[in-house]
């Protein structure tokens, strides 16, 4: 790594798009990760896909129990 860097001819704001989607990385425990694949396998279906199925039901089921 260099002591200095010239960022003099740098453009600010150059590379930054107001439109950007950024996807929140998961980290699934090895155990959980093994057995949600062997399901979505099973089942035909993409491992994002099962997760967020079984997530979205998940909700439902906080969001009836809190009314």
């Amino acid at each position: 790594m260099k002591k200095h860097y010239d960022f003099s001819k740098g453009v600010q704001g150059q590379f930054y798009r107001p439109d950007a989607v950024f996807r929140l990385p998961i980290y699934l425990d090895e155990e959980v990760e093994h057995y949600l694949s062997a399901k979505a396998d099973a089942k035909g279906v993409d491992l994002s896909d099962l997760v967020n199925e079984l997530l979205k039901r998940d909700i439902e089921t906080i969001h009836m129990d809190s009314e």
